[in-house]
């Protein structure tokens, strides 16, 4: 084998790895949005978990890949433990998808419809026809679409380079002891663990094995045991990426290897021991892709059906490996290995989002009721969770900025960029609950009380903040643009109410009914009120536009206005709902003097 062969097969696996990455790449894209509703809908039902992880691994095309986001699932905490046994099983049968495309590369025969289905006649067309809507078209989804052909047609052509490259191995002596070798049951699993581990594909190296076999000197002696060899080297990806992370999740990675250490002990045990009475006739055959195929699908589906039945026991066994310490684990928000499917993050990213949001805005009615009554203990609270919105925000901000350097599909970019905007609205109500709250504790503290009136008229104000933010709270939940479409109208009746309760406010004190120190609390309550509502509005916009994949803002609030029939009926509504108190002012001497 001379050294163009070797560059040959070097070069030909790297086109390999970059066509399924490609490939990979852009059926997630495609399929993100439905990735990301199925796996929102998780159940502990054994079938449909199973089927998912089958599902998943066969649109990304690695169950590596697919493992990695499970153990990033379970140190999120938004998957248990027993759900993901299942899904790891679905995994490792799903990952033979490509050992069949792969297949494709041993057909032979001169037949025009046999001829249609070998690589070298139907890649080339396939890559034509993706990169001629690769360049002609502007749509984000027909790219995607024609990477999936472009990545299918470039995997392919590393395939065949490998192929071509390993053919001269067949007249080499030394290439037959070799692979002679591997027929021992030990060596054929210990060279298969370490080409998978060392790679960090099981697709990559089976369909190595697979370009081996045309050469006529691989024997399905061989092929046995080092296919169930790949089947543990392709654990080590997971067991790496669980170092660092919670119990459970190393415990998800440990159920993987078990599963195909388990299974390959059980499979060659029982092979071989059948093997030694019946002397199977094929076993000293020359294996074909095709035969590699079905030896890869077979181990999978028969490891499957003896230890899915025993899903607990996996799980107890894995609990022993990684035992309990004295102190629980602390789950990180977000973890980065939910990066491999970006659509999955970022639906991640979403829950914190609302976890986030509800944290904000339940500060925000805390401080609201601290102005009619305060106690230290909730205006403690509000600090407290001004505090926590403080690091998620942080945090959140910072998962996304690292995300957005991965590639995703246009929706998704979008999605995440609106998220971004989302995130400074909701820290900046919890600043105004703050605010707030200090407004409320130099009232109690100075013992000052505002007018009936004027009491009256923060009441009316913070009842339509209060409106506004369950209508924004209830919408993000819900991505109701029904609700979202509510806010914006109700938040220019909010800037009315306040220009209105600040006219009055000057009005009283002119009339001496109100001291100057009450004004200046009573002026940053209506203003930290009414940046609410802005913020209020920015959060509803952005949910209408997530829904409607649109970035105009100023052009949807220009659309909403322009729409008088539904916005002034709505806006008339609210005026209407909150309108001030109309009743006449106190006499001067009838008033307190601390009141305002």
């Amino acid at each position: 084998m001379s050294i163009s062969n070797v560059l040959a097969l070097v070069g030909g696996l790297a086109l390999f790895l970059y066509g399924m990455n490609i490939m990979g790449t852009a059926l997630e894209k495609c399929a993100g949005n439905r990735l990301k509703s199925i796996l929102t809908k998780l159940t502990s039902s054994r079938i449909n978990g199973f089927l998912l992880g089958l599902v998943v691994t066969a649109v990304i095309q690695s169950s590596s890949a697919t493992t990695v986001m499970v153990v990033g699932f379970v140190n999120s905490g938004i998957m248990t433990l027993t759900q993901s046994i299942y899904i790891i099983m679905g995994a490792n049968v799903g990952t033979a998808v490509t050992s069949w495309i792969l297949s494709l590369t041993g057909i032979s025969g001169s037949a025009w419809y046999i001829t249609m289905f070998k690589p070298s006649t139907f890649v080339p067309i396939l890559a034509l026809i993706g990169i001629i809507i690769y360049t002609s078209t502007k749509k984000q989804k027909k790219k995607d679409a024609s990477a999936i052909l472009l990545g299918f047609s470039v995997l392919m052509f590393g395939m065949e380079m490998m192929s071509d490259a390993v053919a001269p191995l067949k007249d080499i002596p030394q290439f037959t002891s070799l692979m002679t070798a591997f027929s021992n049951p030990f060596l054929g699993v210990i060279a298969g663990a370490v080409l998978t581990a060392v790679i960090q594909s099981s697709s990559a190296s089976v369909g190595i094995l697979q370009a081996l076999s045309l050469t006529g000197g691989v024997s399905y002696a061989v092929a046995i045991p080092v296919i169930m060899g790949q089947n543990i080297g392709t654990c080590v990806t997971a067991v790496l990426s669980s170092v660092g992370t919670s119990k459970d999740a190393r415990r998800a990675s440990m159920i993987h290897l078990y599963f195909n250490v388990i299974g390959m002990i059980i499979w060659m045990t029982v092979f071989y021991v059948l093997n030694a009475f019946f002397h199977f006739s094929f076993v000293d055959m020359h294996a074909t892709p095709f035969g590699i195929a079905i030896v890869h699908t077979a181990f999978k589906l028969l490891s499957t059906a003896v230890l899915m039945p025993f899903s607990p026991q996996l799980e107890k066994l894995a609990r022993f490996t990684v035992k309990d310490g004295k102190q629980a684990d602390v789950l990180p928000m977000l973890d980065e290995r939910l990066f491999v499917t970006p659509s999955i993050a970022l639906e991640r990213a979403h829950t914190i989002l609302l976890e986030m949001a509800d944290l904000s805005i339940s500060a925000l009615y805390t401080s609201l009721d601290l102005l009619n009554e305060f106690d230290p203990r909730k205006a403690e609270e509000v600090v407290e969770a001004e505090n926590r919105a403080d690091m998620y925000e942080d945090k959140l901000g910072s998962y996304l900025v690292q995300l957005s350097s991965h590639s995703m599909s246009e929706i998704d970019s979008h999605e995440m960029t609106k998220y971004l905007h989302m995130i400074g609205d909701l820290e900046r109500i919890s600043d105004h609950a703050i605010n707030i709250m200090e407004s409320a504790q130099e009232l109690n503290d100075k013992q000052l009380s505002f007018s009936k009136e004027a009491t009256g008229e923060i009441g009316t104000i913070s009842a339509a903040i209060r409106q506004i933010l369950d209508y924004t709270l209830r919408a993000m939940h819900r991505e109701d643009l029904s609700i979202a479409a509510r806010v914006e109208p109700l938040e220019q009746v909010i800037d009315l109410l306040n220009k209105a309760i600040r006219a009055r406010h000057i009005d009283r004190l002119t009339r001496g009914n109100c001291t100057i120190e009450l004004g200046f609390i009573l002026n940053d309550i209506l203003t930290n009120l009414e940046r609410v509502s802005d913020h209020c509005s920015n959060l509803a916009v952005a949910i209408i536009e997530i829904a409607n994949n649109s970035l105009d803002v100023h052009g949807y609030l220009n659309d909403v206005k322009a729409n008088r029939a539904e916005y002034s009926v709505l806006y008339e509504q609210f005026r209407q709902q909150f309108a001030l108190d109309d009743a006449k002012e106190p006499a001067a001497g009838e008033a307190a003097p601390a009141q305002g």
